[in-house]
């Protein structure tokens, strides 16, 4: 259980009634086990679980049941933050501070001793594109500016799991590319970051792994690839592409679409797409390529979630089989 420094076990989370209004489940037994040096993204509609969960790790909340631990620790010991950098969604610094200010107090606080806090700064600026508003007062900082200092002041102390809630909120285009970077580097180094976020391209490029919640549980988890890999689709081409080897195709029973020069190929199992691939050949026609299609992850969540809804009412109808 201590192998992962992200641990959670049957996290079950009941708020309270109120005013005869029923009780609300946020998490219905949520499981996760993050590895270190591993970039993890949560997913999630609104209402979801994905705040709720974080506030567990974080000791903000406690679990109706279930268990998590960070770093091997008990979340329910405040000892589990000490290496635990957190960013979260929507934050603001005084305005009145300059960026070199707010790092140093965040520093402090955290315990980092005065020599290595003055190295420490002038790296983290670097890191995230900030040198040249080192003494800036933190008013004057634009909402993308905010959200760099804000991962700053997360990695003031060097932590050994980051979580992180939006943290390319705002930012432009190249400074994602540059948050992106900085995530890989802290997991090279053995970081655990978990990222919750709502733009889901981001996610597809950061993360190794993710999780889809949907009503308190666990839609969907595994590597990107995993959950966009559309089996049953396979782009094909074939040259020359006639009208005989089409007719021949069509008696292997696979679904052929003819798009752009090329076929969208969907098959029930590896048996069709041999025989197309038999065909091909009996033909004397050249395979130039058959690979498999993949759906974006915004498709996926969305399928994933829209099928948990469904499931919840049985009164819709749905075609989405999740395997």
């Amino acid at each position: 259980m201590g192998t992962f420094p992200i641990h959670a076990a049957g996290l079950r989370k009941v708020y309270g009634s109120r005013f005869g209004r029923r009780p609300i489940e946020a998490l219905a037994g949520l499981d996760l086990e993050i590895a270190a040096g591993e970039i993890f993204g949560l997913l999630g509609p609104n209402g979801a679980g994905k705040t709720t969960t974080v506030k567990i790790l974080l000791g903000l909340t406690h679990p109706t049941s279930g268990q998590a631990r960070l770093g091997g620790v008990a979340v329910s010991d405040p000892e589990s933050r000490r290496r635990v950098g957190y960013l979260p969604e929507g934050h603001r610094f005084p305005g009145y501070l300059t960026a070199r200010q707010t790092l140093s107090i965040f520093g402090r606080m955290s315990g980092v001793e005065s020599g290595v806090l003055a190295a420490r700064i002038p790296q983290l600026l670097e890191r995230v594109s900030l040198t040249s508003w080192t003494d800036v007062r933190v008013k004057k900082f634009s909402k993308g500016m905010t959200q760099r200092l804000g991962l700053a002041a997360a990695l003031v102390h060097a932590p050994e799991i980051l979580l992180l809630d939006e943290p390319t909120d705002g930012v432009d285009p190249v400074g994602r590319r540059e948050i992106r970077d900085l995530l890989r580097e802290e997991a090279g180094r053995g970081t655990t970051i978990l990222l919750n976020s709502h733009l889901l391209s981001e996610i597809e490029r950061t993360c190794d792994r993710v999780a889809v919640l949907s009503r308190g549980r666990v839609a969907a988890q595994g590597s990107i690839e995993s959950l966009t890999r559309q089996v049953s689709r396979y782009r094909m081409v074939v040259d020359p592409l006639d009208d005989g080897l089409l007719a021949s195709f069509a008696e292997t029973g696979a679904a052929i679409e003819r798009v752009n020069g090329h076929l969208v190929v969907s098959a029930k199992d590896l048996d069709q797409i041999n025989a197309l691939v038999d065909r091909v050949r009996v033909r004397g026609a050249k395979l130039a390529e058959l690979s498999p299609m993949r759906s974006s992850l915004e498709d996926v969540f969305v399928e994933l979630v829209g099928a948990s809804s469904d499931s919840e009412n049985p009164g819709r109808a749905t075609n989405k089989d999740v395997s």
